[in-house]
């Protein structure tokens, strides 16, 4: 019998030898052996200080309930951290054992290792005896013994191998597989590692039986950054939080070094600014844990690659020469966490926040001649790509002037900015002034890429320098220049946010192509007075405008007319959006502008899926997400818009999972007024048909505080309104809508509202006589499911009466404009008595028998007998906001006197909170009420 087999049996020997091993953190010898290190047996204790992040202890605990869960992840994402305090925690049945396993184990090694923790666990459970633990790798015979004695366990034993990727060879882990297959469920591993181990997860994953933790769900989320740097002790403004966490992209390692570098420092808002993968003590440990493992060929494309903030495969051979440099960002990519890369087809790769940091200070070590080759590499495949705003960028870095003024002379209407820039960019060489003063428009396209780069103190800087070299233009360059001058104030406007300088600067700009006179600029500088005096200001570039044809003007009214489309979204003018943003699309059609095409395209597709126009808004969705621009990490916030659309017509075709799904890739682009507001319309309807109504009354009363213009504000306090009667709270429903009364007119779907609330309280003649008439003319222009719920309601109402004939022509007529959009919520979801109408509709005969059948079934399976009982009803009496408040603070582990010292309380009113969250939450303890407010989605 090899060594390691007398170490394991003296290590795990019941009594004496086991408390002695797993006492002392001494090495124990047997003979000449080497010994069983009790710290590779036992959970290392998490560094302090400890965050408790209960997603993640509750993520890993679903996951041990099955076969195999792996927490993979690159260094530093806090495996190891996650993996000891979920094995140290409160559970009711035996605690895990533990394994580390250590670099260039044998096989022998690491089942001696095996042996003793699975040993451990069977002292656990006396009564059931040992079963045959073997002290070497054990032979098949001895396999299939100790996989029957598992399986007659009253309790699974819950293994859990840390550093799990230090194991390669698969033969070391064959004998542990064959267990977890055979031991009929009573061997459960979990495993951390930094890439997939030599099991054969395949079929583990085919069944479902497999849970992967990744670094995307290991990453701090805002709040938990937050959390982090309240245990640190570093008081970092509310504002500064969100952009740590974009800064460091909540890898945990990065959030420590910041924390403790904030610490340190007297500023810490500035701190985070500066924040960056080129600090010491960051660069060190990227080097050393991420660069240095990788192949030096990988280390070097990643380098060389850093010249553009993403990178794809054939970029990336362009850049490097290299035909393999697809195959090495993928092998780096495997991983996932430092080199990302994304759902596109080509995929695109982009490198962590700090490591992009990091790679950018070595590629400024390079030769300036050679970074300046990559840059010109970069400029013509983007050029080439149609992605003019980075060729743009690489042929200022590259200094390639006349490049740069032919992509904005020929390319302007594509380098408006229509999102903010996905990462910061820095900026390439300003152009010297000997260019500048021969070509002003060189300047203009600097200012451009810095308009698109999200810069606009720089942009702004270079347009004034551009105009002041403008004023002796002759007349045909005079008027160009005019017109991209407007284009980029127009850019600048946008960028900053003010809509009334977007709609002055877009009038200008539209003025360039019916009024060619001169006009003065918003830099403050009449470039429209120039004369022939300026005839050597031509320098080399020809008089004649290279755009100079019919397509001139609808490049105009594509850039001008998305603008105002944008700034009337945003101010929930969405009848004015709507006609602004379908002019600038025909326009973008008709001139070859894509990225113009896919803003319009994907926007219209939001406003036709909010108006209830489903098949035209999942038609113009799915061209969006089907055109290139929309292909990698590029306007990913127009694809956003696309999603959000198809997210809106699954939710009012009541299929809640593909509704989710694409809710969940809507991403930023629920980050503008417009957008957010009918984001939290879907989201909410999903929350209070998943049995969530709390969640989704605080989802529309927070955007409801936000939403702009008073037609989104009408539809999100509908929904608030409806929800709060159907949870019983009608005189919360009814105070809300009195508040919005103002005697007038009210907007349909308030008054629909108002008329569901009558007849729920059983005012029928009330509810008859606040009913919109659905039927009037101007009732075409209404959203769909307003103009349905309408109509349901008063078919609804009639049937109620007695009078069926009435009831079935009315529904008759709603099925006749529901049907052609797959409208189905608004049947579903409706009041009880709609389930008896439409199987009496069945009944009596119906145009839409398919339809009509189809809608009885969901209704029966909506029906509130089947669904578990609804969160906010638990809670007999709501938590203050002050209460709320505090409780998130119950999560961390700070003390009822550093809780007040935060909030500026006094001790005693905060223990009084506390009292009053536990009786309200029915709670004894801190945990218990942090589990129980968990459960109720208060935090």
């Amino acid at each position: 019998m090899p060594e390691e087999a007398d170490q394991v049996r003296f290590a795990t020997a019941p009594t004496d030898a086991t408390t002695e091993v797993f006492g002392t953190p001494e090495p124990l010898t047997t003979g000449a052996a080497a010994p069983l290190l009790a710290s590779r047996l036992t959970p290392p204790v998490p560094p302090e200080p400890v965050v408790l992040r209960p997603r993640l202890l509750d993520r890993l605990e679903r996951g041990a309930g099955g076969p195999v869960t792996l927490v993979l992840a690159p260094a530093g994402w806090g495996k190891t951290t996650m993996l000891s305090g979920w094995a140290r925690g409160e559970r009711d049945g035996p605690a895990p054992v533990w394994v580390t396993v250590a670099e260039g184990d044998t096989t022998g090694r690491l089942w001696a290792y095996l042996a003793a923790a699975l040993r451990a666990a069977v002292a656990e459970e006396p009564d059931e005896g040992p079963p045959p633990v073997p002290d070497a790798p054990p032979r098949p015979e001895q396999l299939e013994t100790l996989a029957a004695a598992l399986a007659t366990r009253e309790r699974p034993v819950l293994l859990v191998l840390d550093d799990l990727h230090r194991v390669t060879d698969p033969a070391a882990l064959a004998g542990l597989e064959f267990l977890l297959r055979h031991g009929d469920g009573r061997l459960r591993l979990v495993a951390g590692a930094r890439h997939e181990p030599p099991l054969t997860l395949h079929r583990w994953r085919l069944a479902g039986d497999l849970t992967t933790i990744g670094p995307d769900e290991l990453a701090f989320r805002t709040d938990e950054v937050a959390d982090l740097l309240v245990a640190h002790g570093v008081p970092v403004p509310p504002e500064a939080v969100p952009r740590l966490a974009e800064r460091t992209a909540g890898w945990p390692a990065g959030l420590r070094f910041a924390a403790l570098s904030l610490g340190a420092g007297a500023d810490p808002a500035r701190a985070v600014e500066r924040f960056g993968g080129d600090q010491p003590d960051v660069a060190a440990y990227l080097r050393d844990e991420v660069l240095t493992p990788l192949d030096p060929a990988a280390r070097d494309v990643l380098r060389r690659c850093a010249v553009t903030v993403a990178v794809r495969a054939d970029l990336a051979a362009a850049l490097t020469g290299r035909a393999d440099a697809g195959h090495l960002l993928a092998e780096a990519a495997r991983e996932g966490g430092f080199v990302q890369r994304d759902g596109g087809e080509p995929p695109w790769y982009r490198p962590h926040p700090l490591l992009a940091d990091l790679l950018r200070d070595e590629l400024d070590r390079l030769p300036v001649e050679e970074v300046r080759e990559l840059h010109r590499r970069a400029a013509g495949w983007c050029a080439a790509h149609d992605r003019p705003a980075e060729a743009l960028r690489h042929a200022l870095a590259a200094a390639e002037w006349d490049d740069a003024t032919t992509l904005l002379l020929t390319r302007w209407p594509e380098l408006a900015p229509d999102e903010p820039a996905p990462a910061p960019v820095p900026a390439p060489p300003e152009p010297p002034a000997e260019a500048v003063r021969r070509d002003p428009e060189l300047a203009l396209a600097a200012a451009a890429e810095r308009v698109y780069a999200g810069d606009p103190a720089a942009a702004d800087g270079q347009l004034r320098r551009a105009v002041a070299h403008a004023v002796d233009l002759p007349e045909p360059r005079r008027d160009r220049f005019r017109r991209l001058a407007a284009a980029v104030e127009l850019g600048l406007a946008r960028l900053a946010g003010d809509h009334e300088e977007v709609r002055r600067a877009a009038d200008r700009l539209l003025a360039t192509v019916s009024a060619p006179a001169g006009l003065p600029s918003a830099a403050g500088t009449d470039v429209g007075g120039a004369g022939p005096a300026a005839a050597g200001a031509g320098g080399g570039v020809p008089a004649a405008d290279p755009r100079a044809d019919n397509g001139e003007e609808d490049d105009v009214r594509a850039v001008a007319d998305a603008a105002l489309g944008l700034v009337a979204l945003a101010e929930g003018a969405l009848t004015t959006a709507g006609a602004r943003l379908g002019t600038a699309l025909a326009a973008a059609r008709r001139a070859g502008r894509p990225r113009i095409e896919l803003l319009c395209a994907s926007r219209s597709a939001l406003l036709e899926a909010a108006r209830g126009a489903l098949r035209a808004a999942e038609e113009h969705a799915r061209e969006a997400l089907a055109m290139p621009p929309c292909q990698g990490w590029s306007s990913r916030r127009d694809c956003g818009h696309a999603y959000l659309a198809l997210a809106l017509v699954w939710w009012q075709r009541d299929r809640p999972a593909e509704a989710a799904a694409h809710l969940a890739l809507a991403g930023p682009a629920g980050a503008e007024p417009g957008a957010a507001a009918l984001a939290a319309l879907c989201r909410a309807g999903l929350l209070a048909d998943g049995g969530e109504p709390a969640a989704a009354l605080r989802t529309l009363a927070a955007a409801r505080a936000g939403a702009p213009g008073p037609e989104l504000g009408a539809w999100l306090t509908a929904a608030e309104a409806q929800l709060r009667a159907a949870v019983g709270d009608l005189e919360g429903a009814r105070a809300l809508l009195d508040v919005v009364a103002d005697g007038g007119s009210p907007d349909p779907a308030l008054a629909l509202a108002s008329a569901r609330l009558r007849l729920r309280a059983g005012d029928a003649r009330g509810a008859e006589r606040a009913l919109p008439d659905w039927t009037a003319p101007e009732a075409a222009d209404w959203p769909l499911p307003v103009r349905l719920g309408a109509g349901l309601l008063e078919a609804a109402s009639a049937g109620s009466a007695g009078d069926g004939r009435r009831a079935g022509r009315l529904l008759e007529e709603v099925l006749a404009l529901a049907e052609p959009e797959g409208c189905r919520r608004v049947f579903t979801r409706a009041e009880p008595d709609v389930r008896d109408l439409l199987a009496t509709h069945l009944d009596s005969g119906t145009a839409y028998w398919a339809t009509v059948s189809d809608l009885v079934r969901d209704v029966d399976a909506h029906r509130p007998e089947a669904t578990p009982d609804a969160p906010a009803r638990a809670l007999d009496e709501p938590l203050t906001e002050r209460e709320l408040t505090i409780l998130r603070y119950l999560q961390s582990i700070l003390s009822n006197v550093e809780i007040a010292a935060e909030l500026s309380l006094s001790v005693n009113t905060v223990k009084t909170h506390v009292r009053n969250i536990y009786r309200k939450l029915d709670a004894t303890r801190r945990r218990e009420a942090v589990r129980r407010a968990r459960e109720l989605r208060l935090i």
